[in-house]
């Protein structure tokens, strides 16, 4: 408007003489409620504390908020939020020959890795868990916590959740005196379950289950001290639910590991049925 007062012309041929696009002058830029989405942000970073900005992107999505990952990242830096350290790549570690020898799994079921985790209750005696991962879901399918665990409890563990859920095809597991116990190798080839060990030295070959034990230290018992066993126990399960079912998994595109799990049991109860 003020061009055609002062130079007397129209608004097309100025833009066309100063090569400037009419729908440039006229953007204007849309109007955006930074403080709700600031405030449905903070709410759910108090809930979920150990969670980066990208999860919590990805949660106010579920919520129905229409946001990039880089307006959050922005919202973030503004309010002083923790932003994940960047650490250099580390070297993938491989055998003589040149390979990486792991089973990928395929299918639910088809492979569970098992591992032990340490850690001290607040007076200061040690307590040990079990974790069972499912890796073709990555659903979490236990952590038994106890002040010591052996092969037997491994085994009772083991068969709990094969009642439950059914067998897998194989256990990976490293080469701990629980795990190679000839007990346990027995009772696992006698139900149809192939044990496979990875090899000695090679954490990074149980690598499904060594990135969850470090979610799980990072997300709970790094965050919280217990007093008793069964208080780490309740901790656990309840933060359990959470990491099946809402927290969002980079490995799933962003989708928590239990609706994978739905997807292959209705899969799977269909083929039967059809069977």
């Amino acid at each position: 408007m003020h061009t055609r007062q002062k130079l007397n012309t129209s608004e097309r041929r100025t833009c066309k003489v100063l090569g400037v696009a009419r729908s440039t002058l006229n953007y204007k830029p849309a109007q955006q409620d930074d403080e709700a989405l600031r405030l449905a942000m903070i709410k759910l970073a108090k809930r979920y504390g150990r969670y980066g900005y990208r999860k919590i992107a990805q949660l106010l999505r579920m919520e129905g908020w229409q946001v990039n990952h880089k307006r959050i990242e922005r919202l973030w830096r503004e309010e002083g939020l923790q932003l994940p350290q960047r650490h250099k790549k580390r070297k993938r570690l491989y055998h003589k020959d040149s390979s990486v020898i792991r089973l990928r799994p395929h299918h639910q079921n088809h492979i569970w890795s098992i591992d032990f985790v340490h850690d001290k209750l607040s007076n200061g005696r040690s307590y040990k868990m079990l974790t069972v991962l499912d890796e073709y879901t990555r659903e979490a399918l236990c952590v038994v916590v106890r002040p010591k665990l052996d092969a037997n409890d491994v085994l009772d563990a083991l068969f709990d959740l094969i009642v439950q859920r059914g067998k897998p095809k194989f256990i990976r597991s490293d080469n701990g005196a629980e795990f190679i116990a000839k007990h346990l190798q027995t009772w696992l080839r006698k139900v149809g379950i192939q044990p496979i060990q990875i090899y000695p030295g090679s954490p990074w070959e149980n690598g499904y289950n060594e990135r969850f034990n470090g979610t799980l230290r990072n997300e709970v018992l790094n965050a919280e001290w217990f007093c008793s066993i069964r208080q780490a126990q309740t901790a656990i399960n309840i933060w359990l639910k959470q990491y099946n079912h809402i927290r969002p998994h980079h490995a799933l595109n962003m989708r928590p590991p239990m609706p994978e799990t739905l997807i292959e049991k209705t899969k799977i109860s269909g083929t039967e049925n059809w069977g």
